[in-house]
């Protein structure tokens, strides 16, 4: 309150995000807690203790998801709390949309190479990680695979960050902002369309493709 500008308070960006590689046997329970507790909890705290002064000002609320949410490929505790979020803003911009307070979404493709939010995956790591029981059902070549796919995926990734950006810069500015921005490569936003408008077998296929290259 003390740092108020004179139009009040504007726009809140919740852009807090971590990210890991692996199968769901693979992570620890303690580990999908930290990550709900970041990516997803995080972003409904702050939501919630600015909430009262954002309805006063008839400002913005900017969430930052993925395309991940939409299909998984490795990272599925990654994708489990972006989809979350998106859930959570769409109850939220219909809820806010009666006090004039725009709720929007940034849905960014592979930005890897721009965040650093994923850095390489040791197989190594992972194998020393695993429980007995995963290490029972995996071998080390299998893990070595996964890694080599997941990291070649982080090497593909868009080094022009200034494009999410500008999309956060539109969604608190814009007169008329979008409910959602996806800000993604033409290949990634086809993958996205096939995952929603097409049965799940067939999305299922796509992916299974995808992981097996």
């Amino acid at each position: 309150l003390r740092h108020f500008s004179p139009i009040g308070f504007w726009g809140l960006v919740n852009n807090a995000g971590i990210s890991t590689f692996g199968e769901t046997g693979w992570l620890s329970m303690e580990k999908y807690e930290k990550f709900a507790d970041v990516n997803l909890l995080g972003s409904i705290r702050t939501t919630l203790a600015f909430l009262p002064l954002l309805r006063k000002y008839k400002g913005r609320i900017v969430f930052m998801s993925s395309i991940i949410a939409y299909f998984s490929l490795g990272n599925g505790i990654y994708s489990m709390t972006k989809a979350a979020i998106e859930k959570f803003c769409d109850a939220l911009r219909l809820e806010m949309n009666k006090f004039g307070v725009r709720v929007c979404i940034i849905q960014p493709g592979n930005y890897a190479r721009s965040t650093k939010i994923q850095p390489p995956v040791s197989a190594e790591e992972i194998w020393n990680e695993l429980s007995e029981e995963e290490k029972a059902v995996y071998n080390k070549e299998y893990i070595q695979e996964r890694a080599n796919f997941f990291n070649r995926i982080l090497s593909e990734g868009s080094t022009n960050g200034n494009e999410v950006v500008d999309a956060m810069v539109d969604a608190l500015t814009s007169p008329a902002p979008k409910a959602r921005y996806m800000v993604a490569k033409l290949k990634e936003k086809a993958l996205v369309f096939v995952c929603a408008l097409f049965p799940t077998v067939v999305m299922d296929s796509v992916l299974s493709y995808s992981l097996s290259k």
